[in-house]
């Protein structure tokens, strides 16, 4: 029973692949909206979130690991980050935290030198996000890249899909 339970378990989850072709045109709608490469919006969705798969994205919505801090009037919900039980935002539709992402960003004064940058210098956006103080992980910026690279991400700034990426492919 455990076996099936775990196995079970195992095939709900969502793979990257497919965390990407569901949330692929939101990424780009907000990248219209605001500056914010497509690319740079699904990769930190991707490694935030787990692909959907964390705790937070499936309790929470929240796929960017954005904390409350003392201005956030919304939802809230608690997590162990970089100390125990922080809290964290949480949202009614994962929509909402992508949008919540944008402007987060774009309201924010530390980020603000990045709204100079190139939409599609993805480069750029990922180490001026570690440096300006998003995450905590050193490596932050490196993961980032390597998502965007791996899965062709850089594409989505461009705003060809999945779906023509393939067929470009072919």
């Amino acid at each position: 029973m455990l076996l099936f339970t775990c196995m079970a378990a195992h095939s709900q989850r969502m793979s990257r692949s497919e965390y990407i072709r569901k949330y692929q045109l939101l990424a780009i709608s907000e990248m219209s909206r605001s500056g914010i490469p497509a690319s740079i919006k699904m990769a930190q969705a991707c490694l935030e979130s787990s692909d959907g798969n964390s705790e937070m994205a499936l309790k929470s919505n929240n796929h960017f690991g954005i904390k409350c801090k003392s201005d956030w009037k919304g939802a809230r919900s608690y997590h162990d980050d970089d100390e125990k039980n922080e809290c964290f935002r949480k949202y009614r539709t994962v929509e909402d935290s992508y949008v919540d992402h944008t402007n987060f960003l774009m309201g924010n004064p530390r980020y603000s030198a990045l709204f100079q940058l190139q939409p599609t210098d993805f480069t750029g956006w990922a180490k001026g996000l570690k440096k300006a103080g998003y995450a905590t992980d050193p490596q932050y910026a490196a993961k980032v890249i390597d998502i965007i690279e791996e899965h062709q991400l850089w594409r989505l700034d461009h705003k060809m899909t999945y779906e023509e990426m393939a067929q470009v492919e072919k």
